[in-house]
């Protein structure tokens, strides 16, 4: 089954950090993700840019609006995200748990699900 895991970090903690402390959690979390590749657990993994570059957009009534930033008002934001292939929500929450940037925010590890295909004809199963 596949897992999204969530990166939450607060900008704060994460300016507090030394130049020589980012490079050791930089050169953890590289570490990790090739762990994680090499036991066929992680399908993709990237941080995200500073939340001032982001763009929220909507379309209402066919009209598209934006607005600068995150949507959200929060201390957190989402600085990046893994998937990873698991065999259920255990073993998701236990990889996810090893994930070194989870000392210094938060990890929401949701698991994935499919979207039924609703061209499909409807099929009749007989009752007994």
């Amino acid at each position: 089954m596949k897992y999204l895991c969530q990166v939450w970090l607060d900008e704060q903690v994460m300016a507090d950090l030394s130049s020589s402390e980012q490079r050791e959690l930089d050169r953890q979390s590289l570490a990790y993700d090739r762990e994680l590749a090499e036991r066929g657990h992680l399908l993709l993994a990237s941080p995200l840019a500073s939340p001032d570059t982001a763009l929220t957009l909507k379309v209402r009534q066919g009209q598209l609006t934006t607005t600068d930033g995150p949507f959200t008002e929060s201390r957190e934001h989402l600085g990046g995200f893994l998937l990873i292939e698991a065999r259920d929500i255990t073993e998701a929450t236990q990889l996810a748990s090893q994930v070194p940037i989870a000392r210094y925010g938060s990890i929401e590890v949701r698991a994935l699900c499919d979207i039924p295909d609703h061209a499909e004809p409807a099929r009749i199963e007989e009752v007994q």
